[in-house]
């Protein structure tokens, strides 16, 4: 981390944005909130969130080009937000038994008025009740996760193809049947436990993802692999922009 960075409150700023984008919360093509929205959430002034912006810029973490174009709002609306018993594919997925509570909520993110994700999320009721339905529809998961004392360590992720349910369809604004980009994602905590299991699926007229590829090994054997970058003592894959971009 850059010496210029200064303060402790943009040391704060900058650490909770990297773990976002390192952990694949805030993924390729998500766009961060504004200056003034990340000054409000985050109690401090402009002048830090830019500070904390240029660090994560320096080390390619965003693309400092694109933040004048961050005054055109994402927003989220939280569709439904209940506890269900675990069970299926989720259940074994974050490792707990079939009679625990989960809470699930099923969330849609719009920028400038334009649906592009479906986001249906499922966290253990020990953790989730630490927050409440309206702190959820107003604030990113990651940050009430963290408020709770959880510390995510790691995650394992898995990208394909999907197509638009009745429900999904008319949430992104799409005809049923429409491809999708489909994400699940699994974060797991410093003990290994499973904290939050994500399951998303976006527009892709309007959401990418982007790898850097790297050829690699002997030669006559080589091939591509991703393109590992370090940052200070941690590692990360290629970067998360901050804003939605649609495929080329």
């Amino acid at each position: 981390m850059g010496d210029w960075l200064g303060e402790a409150k943009a040391k704060q700023v900058y650490l909770v944005l990297r773990d976002r984008i390192l952990s694949g919360t805030a993924g390729f093509g998500a766009r961060l909130p504004t200056e003034n929205e990340l000054a409000e959430l985050h109690g401090v002034s402009r002048v830090t969130v830019r500070r904390a912006l240029g660090e994560l810029a320096r080390e390619r973490l965003i693309e400092l080009a694109n933040l004048a174009e961050m005054g055109r709002c994402t927003k989220v609306k939280l569709l439904s937000f209940d506890y269900v018993p675990a069970q299926g594919a989720v259940a074994q997925a974050l490792s707990v038994a079939a009679d625990q509570l989960l809470q699930r909520s099923v969330r849609v993110r719009s920028v400038d008025g334009s649906p592009f994700s479906y986001l249906t999320t499922h966290v253990p009721e020990s953790i989730s009740v630490t927050f409440t339905k309206q702190e959820l529809g107003s604030r990113p998961l990651l940050e009430l996760l963290e408020r709770a004392g959880v510390q995510i360590e790691s995650a394992r992720q898995r990208i394909s193809a999907g197509l638009a349910t009745p429900e999904v369809a008319a949430a992104l604004d799409l005809r049923i049947g429409s491809p999708l980009i489909e994400l699940v994602r699994v974060s797991f905590d410093q003990r290994g436990r499973g904290v939050e299991h994500l399951h998303a699926l976006y527009r892709p007229d309007r959401y990418a993802i982007e790898i850097e590829l790297i050829r690699s090994g002997a030669t006559g054997t080589k091939a591509w692999s991703p393109v590992v970058r370090k940052i200070g003592a941690k590692q990360r894959l290629p970067r998360a922009t901050n804003r939605t971009s649609p495929l080329m």
